[in-house]
């Protein structure tokens, strides 16, 4: 049965396994990179990202480098594989002190996500580490409910999320189809703005 995620975020600081030159195990820390995030008119933005084992070898490191590279950015609240140019469906998203959330399950990070209920749309202002210059007005679905794995394991989580993480939600599912919020304002010519500062 699926259940609610109660987030935590990954162990970032994961002891390294690799072994010394004398055979030994070297008992440090394995370094988490900051990803470089593509950003539009890069084509991989525009490409569908595909299905993966969420059990997969590399799949773990991976969030951890989407987490990592998430929180290394200022006012960044969601990051998708896509944006640091890997085609698989995965996205992590936290809201956790920004000030539109109202639903909140802290650190969310998921794998082949897919949407099972929506409601009306509502618009709001949007922004993206992949569209640095530019946040719009698009319109989302109010409340959703989600469901994808977590990493590492064949674990189905559900979130039901509302107001800005409903959005985020959302928005980080755009890009695994390979769509940018400036695909959806609600109007080109009057409902893309530039950006002055980031946040």
């Amino acid at each position: 049965m699926p259940k609610h995620l109660h987030a935590h975020p990954i162990d970032a600081h994961r002891p390294d396994t690799s072994t010394a030159p004398n055979g030994t195990i070297s008992g440090t820390y394995r370094r988490v990179v900051v990803r470089r995030v593509l950003t539009r008119p890069n084509a991989l933005l525009a490409r569908r990202s595909r299905d993966i084992d969420p059990r997969a070898p590399g799949v773990v490191a991976l969030a951890e480098e989407l987490v990592t590279t998430m929180r290394a950015s200022p006012g960044c609240v969601g990051l998708a594989a896509p944006q640091i140019g890997e085609l698989v469906r995965m996205f992590c998203v936290d809201v956790t002190g920004h000030r539109k959330t109202k639903s909140c399950a802290g650190l969310v990070i998921l794998v082949n996500p897919r949407v099972v209920e929506r409601t009306e749309d509502v618009v709001m202002r949007e922004g993206c580490l992949s569209v640095p210059d530019f946040t719009g007005d698009v319109a989302r679905a109010a409340t959703v409910v989600v469901e994808g794995f977590e990493p590492g394991s064949s674990t189905l989580v559900r979130i039901a999320a509302n107001a800005m993480e409903a959005r985020c939600l959302l928005h980080e599912i755009d890009h695994l189809d390979g769509i940018l919020f400036t695909d959806r304002v609600v109007d080109p010519e009057k409902s893309l703005f530039a950006r002055k500062v980031f946040g």
